[in-house]
């Protein structure tokens, strides 16, 4: 089986702008690529539609256009042309196009510099952006409907240290990303995002939907042992050669 056209110009979109997902994907089975990479394609434009332009009104139309693209997806309208939305229709259904409309709505935190209102507000954040997408690539890899609230833990975790990564670069541009930038917050936040953790009971099949988390359980732990790696950029990268091949390899999930 080879990968239509439409859909190998997503990959090239994954691979410039998600190193780590694009090698996710490339690990798993070529059925699921093809359902993955527009997916995650759709996610990179969307995350990066309110950097692209100082304005907000027109990040606000960027966003726009992608959730009315999502509309007609739902609804089963013509899908409008572009690179993406064409193979996007084709991987996903109604109700994974409602989720991630949601995901966009969660955006739009990106475009302004106002801080989050309260912990409930950064959570449903986390739920909507990183939460959204790992569960809409579960469902289209056919995740029982069960597993939901054990895969969306796994996305809070991996959400969490994609965004504490990103920590000192919303601060240079004159964001307020964290609720308590303290040593003390930044390791009470992620040791309340590891506790909810729970591990997913999926088939082999949706395996590839959840490891974009690979490692994230790790450098999370090394997190809470020592907070001030997050202000110093000092991170390390979760996902690991070694710990994508077992999990490929063994059907475990390495977090």
């Amino acid at each position: 089986m080879t990968l239509p056209e439409d859909v190998v110009a997503c990959a090239r979109i994954v691979e410039q702008g998600d190193a780590d997902r694009f090698r996710t994907v490339m690990a798993a089975p070529v059925a699921a690529r093809a359902r993955l990479f527009p997916l995650y394609a759709f996610n990179i434009e969307v995350a990066r539609a309110p950097w692209v332009t100082q304005e907000a009104m027109i990040a606000e139309m960027r966003l726009q256009w992608w959730r009315d693209a999502l509309e007609e997806i739902a609804t089963g309208a013509d899908v409008r042309k572009h690179e993406v939305t064409t193979p996007l229709a084709r991987a996903i259904g109604a109700e994974q196009a409602r989720l991630l409309d949601g995901a966009i709505a969660a955006r739009r935190w990106d475009i302004y510099r106002d801080a989050f209102e309260d912990a409930v507000h950064f959570d449903c954040y986390l739920d909507q952006t990183a939460g959204h997408l790992m569960w809409s690539a579960a469902q289209v890899l056919g995740a029982p409907a069960d597993q939901e609230a054990a895969v969306r833990s796994v996305a809070h975790v991996a959400g969490l240290v994609a965004f504490l990564r990103a920590v000192p670069e919303l601060e240079r541009a004159g964001r307020i990303p964290l609720l308590d930038g303290t040593q003390a917050g930044v390791g009470d936040l992620a040791r309340r995002i590891m506790l909810r953790l729970t591990m997913p009971r999926v088939p082999a099949t949706v395996r590839p939907a959840l490891w974009p988390a690979i490692g994230a359980r790790k450098v999370l732990a090394q997190v809470i042992h020592d907070p001030a790696m997050v202000a110093e950029d000092r991170m390390p990268n979760a996902l690991t050669s070694w710990r994508l091949g077992v999990s490929a390899v063994s059907g475990r999930l390495l977090l």
